[in-house]
């Protein structure tokens, strides 16, 4: 009996202490959530002294790393390893605090040794070789890069890496190659395709080169080597290909579609105003002029509905900006002048459609897709003279569910699982009865870009999509009765990040979920960003069904002078010396960063600004680890490890598409994501069971 009480009390002390171990791990990580990463780094350092915890050396090695101390991660991974010299995961934040450090040597031994374990290899390959760029080995270091690249994590930064030793070497094909790699994965990857265009131009492609440096200065004006190449490569190209922007030949209408009306809807619908060809801060370029044909007879009406003209089907029209004013031009040259607007209304008959196309018309402004494209539209268009712009401004008048048609192809792929197609038609819905009005000093509801949602009418329209929205006709997401805010994300990088984490306004029903198999959200620790980061784990959002793997996981390296470049913008701070995030969420979100410069520090606390200010062009998404790369004691270069695209709050398409793949239906997929909401019915205002 003595035994058993003194087994019972030894067990019960050895689960106190760990309980207390656990409960003091805890309030460290809170610490540092709530933004106080030198409180959370002392709390974790004392007690990998005291305790010697595993936990506690890894969180420290990476907050010191995150706060740029990186001899003090050294140190503490010195201590760590002493403690646990086999330990994996160790040894690896051990060999990133020297390779931030600039410790070539130390890292290139440690790498090599994890390199042997074949686990995690693909990283740790790509480390390797990042050493041995470091230690002037290129020969190693390509060959460590080109096994790093059969391995399906790090693709294009094995590849960004090569390219860029291959032009060392003045190995131009094999480094265009490498490039064009990276851009096959990841169209976004801005400083690939710069690289990419210039490899292009030393071998004499220049139409290619061309239209690869208006590409990248479609989302960036202001780099000065782009804009200087344009000018070197355009006398090269003969007179038709110096264009200032891409036009898609293959993106040409020549007949119209036919198209039926919505059938299972009784009732009048709602109608949106669609502003066209937005720029993607969801306001208006202001065109010049547009060539139009309606489908069917049509008449024309002033904004007080006075008739102007009448017309006949298929014929071509124009809109005119002349002498700061507008006008039409009918089928016979005639001129009809117009004051305020001019609304084409074609007149069709029971359920058949009718459409109008509009040619040549902008899309993608400020994107890498930029370009010139015929578009069709369903309903009526409106033509707004707007003074202020000298332009005119088309805008689709549709009816909600055919408005739907357009949305749901252009913001998911119609090859996803019919459930995922249902929660897009369903939130696609939603958004826009929320959002009515959202841009009316412009004369429209909402627009056709990210800044709202991607709308791409008649061309865009499958008929996977346009099921899933039938299947769920007049459906939208509700709170307390009132439509939801039914935001999206195209990637949640796994975990999605609540409304106020965003610097929104608080919603309930906007809270963060997880979007992993099997991870553990109460136990989630500030270290394991960089290994959700860096590392594979499943997900629903790590599905890659006709999506881009990079929407989940993607990289970007920014040479400093790049990077100084952008943000000298917003503030003189001289050359970069470290960039610090200053707060993260518990989804991993970053909330705000220090750019510390030799001159000035600059502090981005807004999410489009920490987008913004981090890159040529923008980042994908604020949650990402980011790593600085020295040569020669100076810093060459910043290596960002992100996740996701877009703010990550709300639904994640990409893990609708995986959940639906796993077999949940529309309605348990979307409660997942909007927690506490119903769905209703806008025709009897009563939730769909």
């Amino acid at each position: 009996m003595q035994r058993l009480k003194a087994l019972l009390f030894c067990f019960s002390f050895i689960f106190l202490a760990l309980f207390a171990r656990a409960n003091a791990i805890q309030k460290a990580s809170a610490l540092y959530f709530e933004g106080k990463q030198q409180e959370a780094l002392n709390e974790f350092l004392e007690l990998s002294k005291t305790d010697g915890d595993r936990e506690a050396f890894l969180n420290a090695i990476y907050i010191a790393l995150e706060l740029g101390q990186n001899k003090l991660a050294i140190d503490t991974s010195s201590a760590a390893l002493k403690k646990f010299p086999q330990d994996q995961t160790i040894l690896e934040f051990a060999g990133q605090a020297y390779l931030n450090a600039g410790y070539y040597l130390n890292a290139e031994n440690i790498f090599t040794r994890l390199v042997g374990q074949k686990t995690k290899t693909d990283f740790y390959y790509i480390n390797l070789a990042r050493a041995q760029i470091g230690l002037n080995m290129p020969k190693l270091a390509i060959k460590n890069l080109q096994l790093a690249a059969k391995f399906e994590n790090h693709i294009p930064l094995a590849n960004f890496l090569l390219g860029e030793l291959y032009e060392q070497q003045k190995e131009y094909k094999k480094a265009r190659n490498a490039y064009k790699k990276v851009l096959e994965y990841d169209n976004q990857f801005i400083e690939a395709k710069k690289r990419y265009a210039d490899v292009l131009a030393k071998l004499k492609d220049y139409n290619q080169a061309y239209k690869n440096y208006l590409s990248v200065r479609a989302v960036e004006q202001n780099d000065n080597h782009i804009n200087q190449m344009i000018e070197q490569t355009r006398p090269y190209l003969k007179k038709e290909q110096q264009v200032e922007l891409p036009l898609d030949k293959k993106n040409q209408i020549k007949t119209h579609t036919y198209v039926q009306k919505p059938v299972s809807f009784e009732g009048p619908l709602p109608l949106i105003r669609v502003g066209l060809g937005a720029k993607i801060s969801g306001g208006p370029i202001g065109l010049k002029e547009i060539k139009f044909s309606p489908s069917h007879d049509f008449k024309i009406v002033d904004n007080r509905g006075k008739l102007l003209a009448n017309g006949k089907a298929k014929t071509w029209w124009k809109a005119i900006i002349e002498n700061d004013s507008m006008y039409l031009v009918d089928s016979k040259d005639k001129k009809i002048y117009v004051s305020v607007s001019a609304r084409i209304i074609p007149q069709s008959q029971d359920n058949e459609g009718h459409t109008i196309i509009i040619k040549d018309l902008l899309v993608g402004h400020g994107t890498t897709w930029i370009s010139r494209q015929d578009n069709e539209y369903r309903g009526e268009i409106e033509f707004i003279f707007n003074k202020k712009l000298n332009g005119i401004i088309p805008v689709n008048i549709v009816n909600i569910e055919e408005y739907v048609y357009g949305v749901a192809p252009s913001e998911m792929p119609s090859i996803f699982p019919i459930e995922a197609l249902k929660t897009q038609a369903v939130i696609a819905r939603t958004y826009a009865i929320k959002s009515l009005g959202k841009h009316k000093r412009w004369g429209y509801d909402i627009c056709d870009t990210q800044n709202c949602q991607v709308y791409g009418g008649v061309r865009a329209e499958r008929e996977r999509t346009s099921s899933a929205t039938d299947a769920t006709c007049g459906q939208i997401l509700t709170y307390n009765d009132k439509p939801i805010e039914a935001v999206f994300s195209s990637n949640c990088g796994g975990y999605t990040q609540s409304s106020t984490e965003a610097g929104w306004f608080k919603h309930n029903y906007l809270k963060p979920v997880s979007d992993y198999y099997d991870l553990n959200e109460e136990t989630l620790q500030p270290y394991h960003f960089k290994e959700l980061l860096e590392h594979s784990r499943p997900a629903y959002s790590r599905y890659f069904k006709n999506v881009s793997p990079a929407t989940f996981r993607w990289t970007r390296v920014l040479e400093e002078k790049q990077l100084r470049e952008v943000a000298n913008r917003k503030k003189d701070i001289g050359p970069i010396k470290a960039i610090i995030p200053l707060k993260r969420g518990r989804s991993g979100y970053v909330h705000g960063v220090k750019i510390v410069g030799k001159k000035n520090t600059l502090i981005l606390t807004k999410e489009h600004e920490i987008k913004k200010y981090l890159a040529t062009g923008m980042l994908r998404s604020t949650y990402f680890i980011v790593q600085p790369n020295y040569e020669k004691g100076e810093i060459k270069s910043f290596i960002f490890y992100g996740g996701g695209w877009g703010h990550g709050v709300g639904l994640c398409q990409t893990g609708s598409g995986g959940r639906a793949d796993a077999g949940q239906d529309y309605k348990e997929i979307l409660k997942h994501y909007y927690t506490d909401v119903d769905i209703q019915d806008i025709r009897t205002k009563k939730p769909v069971l």
